[in-house]
């Protein structure tokens, strides 16, 4: 902590202070020199500090021009407005901070450009099913249509799509809101995919999804010590995506396998695929692409990437197996675990479904 006096605070002006700094210190000087020599040239040291002074005030213009951009940037972002951008040219301290101000404008832009597309996506989705469901009450209502059981399912069908969003979004505000704790067991992963892949075969059947889910060379002796809860939210979301995106009649491909101290577990359907240029973009909220079917929230790969990350693993889409699809399509996701528990990291809020 500085303890240090600081007589100059009071002034208003940095130019003022730098010239008060120069007659200060000519002063000290001159009285040095007085009492160092005994004489003093009165004409001489008047006319001395009065250039002194005058050049300092020349000079302080262009150090101190940074500084008077930066404070009319800040007002300005004050009001909503992330546009504006410090000129940077010198190298000491004042360019030093006109760098980071600059780099701090272009990370709020950045979030405030989030935030909007959140909000605008999010009224969106919500939208959507909201609509819907409000179409079917008042055809019901007006005598239009009875209250039939197809009908009600499609209420119902409305109503739990907005059930799964209400739910992610509930996800997200926690994962912005800091790390979520984890609560770890020993898993038997062979059970675990089979009661995932179980409970994504009834969905997919209610959901009318000719798909069938098969689990490929399991190992019953593997276990991990993870969250279950938070694991299953993974594979539920990316055995959803698998069965939204084949093809009637598709065959959706579970695999696991141990290497390199990590369990890898690959989720290949046969569907169009992800071309390479977009397969960093799938994790990014509301991002489901051109491909993108009904149903979807466009969220849950970016959960998926947060519970993994919280769990020290990585989620990536990579190629996919010669064997998929027609000619080679399909989409290939990849769920890497490190087998010892890792400590839970924060994670950057970026990321989502295709």
């Amino acid at each position: 902590m500085d303890l240090l006096p600081r007589p100059l605070d009071p002034i208003r002006s940095i130019k003022l202070k730098l010239g008060i700094l120069l007659v200060a210190s000519g002063a000290a000087g001159l009285v040095i020199f007085r009492f160092g020599v005994g004489w003093l040239p009165p004409v001489t040291s008047l006319t001395a500090i009065c250039v002194a002074l005058l050049t300092s005030q020349v000079l302080a213009h262009g150090m101190t021009s940074p500084l008077r951009e930066m404070t009319a940037a800040a007002r300005a972002m004050a009001r909503g407005d992330y546009t504006r951008r410090v000129r940077s040219t010198s190298r000491d301290e004042v360019g030093e901070l006109a760098t980071a101000f600059n780099q701090m404008a272009g990370d709020l832009a950045a979030a405030d450009q989030r935030r909007r597309e959140l909000i605008a996506n999010v009224s969106h989705e919500l939208r959507t099913p909201i609509t819907a469901l409000q179409g079917v009450l008042e055809n019901i209502v007006d005598g239009v249509a009875e209250p039939e059981p197809a009908t009600l399912r499609v209420a119902l069908a409305q109503t739990e799509r907005l059930g799964h969003l209400v739910a992610d979004l509930l996800d997200l505000s926690r994962l912005d809101s800091g790390v979520v704790p984890l609560r770890r067991v020993e898993i038997d992963v062979a059970d675990f995919l089979d009661e995932a892949v179980q409970q994504a075969a009834v969905s997919a059947t209610g959901a009318g999804r000719e798909v069938t889910f098969r689990i490929e060379a399991p190992v019953p002796s593997l276990t991990i010590a993870a969250d279950p809860g938070r694991l299953h939210q993974v594979f539920a979301n990316l055995l959803d995506n698998a069965a939204r995106h084949s093809p009637a009649g598709g065959v959706v491909v579970v695999s696991v396998e141990r290497r390199d101290g990590q369990l890898r577990f690959d989720v290949v359907d046969a569907g169009d695929g992800i071309p390479a240029e977009e397969r960093t973009r799938v994790f990014e909220r509301f991002n489901r692409g051109d491909r993108a079917t009904g149903g979807g929230t466009g969220l849950g790969l970016a959960i998926a990437r947060w519970v993994v990350e919280l769990h020290g693993g990585t989620i990536v889409a990579i190629d996919p197996p010669e064997t998929t699809g027609p000619s080679g399509a399909g989409c290939r996701i990849q769920v890497r675990l490190p087998l010892a528990a890792a400590p839970a990291t924060a994670f950057s809020p970026a990321s989502e479904d295709r």
